[in-house]
């Protein structure tokens, strides 16, 4: 006979609200920074987010809260959506909560209170979760029954207890030969150093460079500059704050003293986390790959110093496929709260399959790309239309 729970559910409006509980369910670790309590309270304060269009939903089973929903209300093509507050800019997440708790429950348990939850939430027409993973710290399928769902990305770890065996899996002899020989090319053109910067003043202006550089490239290939438009460039230099709560890690690359790569890293626990890298597009040192050759030095260190886990986040890259040996499927999770909602998913899941086809199709990849552009130079186009 199936157990009878007893589903309780409160929605709040202030992050503080919620603190104690959400720094319990993530004391042992989290998937991505987009579930780290520092990072969501910094997001909410640097965007501006008005407390009405907070809902941080807790639930509870027999009296015992078991999960958090900390979901964004947002207006996107006229209808009101909730949603995970960075969106795009980390590489997955869950509702936050106590997983073996919630995997104890089972599938009609969960069911239960995931209703329960989603029921709490009033005035918008759609819950659109994205990438969530399909499985996490062991147990597998624990959103299953969260709305409808849809699979279209994979998120890209690498999990290893040293350099050394990271190494000895995931480098061939010829793999060795051309980072090798990168190197040299990158060497002959002056002095090359690598380090992780402790100073935050040199910080600040890494993280200015290394926004430049991505501007650069993404003029080159005609994409819309997300961290420009959307003015964010200054969270992420916010979150260098000693007062942040957060841990930044920034790993640059210099030529003769000049930053020609960077990466933007979390640590949570024992996981690293990049969120963004560069490097130059000066001519003169592409041959010497200093993105890559900038990852090689981060991987060669980054385990010897105690990580578990490098997250490379989601999207299938080279870097990826050379250095990750863990892949998670993503889900984007939809649940219909109005008939508009439920045409708004399904247009949303037409899109992410035609999105995940494109990425293998340079026609409908330049399509796409045309569209989008369209799109941003529309009168009145605004970085909240999209999701």
């Amino acid at each position: 006979m199936a157990l009878r729970h007893a589903f309780s559910v409160e929605v709040s409006h202030r992050i503080e609200d919620v603190e104690a509980l959400w720094r319990r369910f993530t004391a042992s670790g989290v998937e991505s920074p987009g579930l780290s309590y520092d990072f969501i309270r910094l997001w909410v304060a640097n965007r501006g987010i008005a407390s009405a269009d907070q809902h941080y939903v807790v639930g509870s089973v027999d009296g015992q809260p078991i999960a958090i929903l900390p979901l964004h209300r947002r207006r996107v093509l006229g209808a009101r959506v909730f949603t995970w507050f960075p969106g795009a800019h980390t590489g997955c997440y869950t509702p936050v909560a106590d997983m073996d708790r919630l995997a104890a429950l089972g599938p009609g348990g969960r069911a239960g209170l995931w209703q329960a939850m989603i029921g709490a939430l009033k005035g918008a027409d759609l819950a659109y979760l994205r990438s969530v993973p399909a499985s996490v710290g062991g147990h597998h399928g624990l959103f299953d029954e969260l709305g409808s769902s849809l699979e279209v990305e994979t998120l890209y770890r690498s999990v290893f207890t040293s350099w050394t065996q990271c190494d000895s899996e995931q480098r061939s002899r010829s793999r060795r030969k051309h980072d090798r020989q990168q190197g040299d090319r990158l060497a002959a053109l002056g002095d090359v150093a690598f380090e992780v910067i402790t100073d935050l003043d040199d910080a600040h202006a890494a993280v200015d460079i290394m926004f430049a550089q991505r501007s650069a490239r993404f003029r080159v290939q005609g994409i819309r500059d997300t961290f420009v438009d959307d003015d964010l460039i200054g969270f992420y230099q916010d979150a260098l704050e000693p007062n942040s709560g957060l841990d930044v890690r920034v790993h640059v690359l210099r030529l003769d003293d000049e930053i020609v790569a960077v990466r933007y890293n979390i640590v949570h626990g024992s996981r690293m986390f990049c969120l963004i890298s560069s490097m130059s597009d000066s001519e003169r040192i592409q041959s010497g790959s200093p993105g890559k050759q900038c990852l090689l030095r981060v991987m060669q260190s980054v385990f010897d110093e105690g990580m578990d886990v490098f997250d490379m986040g989601a999207g299938h890259t080279d870097e990826k496929r050379h250095w990750c040996n863990v892949q998670v499927p993503l889900r984007q999770h939809y649940v219909g709260l109005s008939p508009l909602g439920a045409i708004v998913a399904r247009a949303h899941q037409t899109y992410q399959q035609v999105r995940a086809k494109a990425k293998g199709n340079d026609t409908i990849k330049g399509l796409r790309r045309t569209l989008q552009q369209f799109k941003d130079r529309l009168p009145g186009a605004k970085p909240s239309d999209q999701l």
